[in-house]
């Protein structure tokens, strides 16, 4: 790997995150793109940069989860459940399945359309749905949103953070209580996503076979897509929270539509 990939896909990982648009099928396309092949340990890196980047802004909320009466505390780790059962039995056969695809093409922009979708359709929703009859944060919204995250991490092109807000929008809640309470599921997903791969990763020795894979750069490759996630990442929830404020998502739709159709001109040339 060179830094100026490393660079590039900190890039993309820390936008991606949480726009929404999908990171993991954003990192598989360019991954596609460049051919590249970097393994485990680079992909965690790169999910705990952006983790920081959820802690910096929204340390306060993290605080106020561990005070009494600690309802939103509650809702969130009932919200996490979901993505937690779908990590542990459904996850090695969406790497194999999905991942290991070699339509692998195809399937992004069949989900990165199902996205637009979603999108396009919560726009409208949001749009038409007067405020008194907005919910605030309860079990309704926060349930829908944990289910919807666990379908999402299935999928690569199906956005983390967009199917949780859509899902969340769809069942009644009000945008920016959604908003902030997308970012912090996003923060057990990747701990959890975090502790079992390294230790999975230790125990296989996948974690040493994709730290030479990377070759001479590693260690520079490593701390440079850290910090670009980290960063990017802070622009992307403040591009996000404006977003979500508006209801304004029919751009980042057609951005998916343009991107599925390049997918599969990609796949029927070779490339992807």
């Amino acid at each position: 790997m060179e830094i100026w990939q490393a660079i590039v896909l900190g890039l993309v990982q820390g936008l991606t995150e949480f726009l929404p648009v999908s990171s993991s099928g954003h990192l598989a396309f360019f991954k596609g793109v460049m051919g590249l092949d970097v393994g485990l340990l680079f992909d965690i890196i790169l999910h705990v940069g952006t983790l920081v980047a959820v802690c910096v802004l929204f340390w306060r909320d993290i605080i106020d989860l561990f005070k009494k009466p600690f309802k939103t505390l509650l809702y969130l780790i009932v919200a996490t459940i979901p993505a937690g059962l779908v990590g542990v039995l459904l996850m090695d056969w969406s790497d194999e399945v999905i991942g290991g695809s070699p339509y692998i093409g195809i399937l992004l922009a069949v989900f990165f359309t199902l996205t637009a979708i979603l999108l396009f359709v919560t726009e409208i929703v949001a749009k038409r749905r007067p405020p008194e009859k907005q919910l605030p944060l309860c079990w309704r919204t926060t349930v829908s949103m944990g289910c919807a995250q666990a379908v999402a991490a299935l999928f690569p092109g199906l956005s983390r953070s967009g199917t949780t807000i859509c899902a969340g929008v769809l069942a009644g809640g009000r945008s920016e209580d959604l908003a902030k309470f997308s970012f912090l599921m996003s923060i057990p997903v990747i701990l959890g996503s975090f502790a079992v791969s390294l230790l999975k990763g230790a125990v296989d020795g996948d974690l040493a076979e994709s730290f030479a894979a990377m070759g001479s750069n590693a260690g520079w490759c490593i701390a440079i897509g850290f910090i670009v996630a980290a960063v990017s990442g802070l622009f992307a929830i403040k591009v996000m929270v404006n977003a979500i404020k508006k209801a304004n998502y029919k751009w980042f739709s057609l951005y998916l539509v343009l991107l599925a159709v390049t997918c599969i001109i990609l796949y029927c040339t070779g490339v992807l």
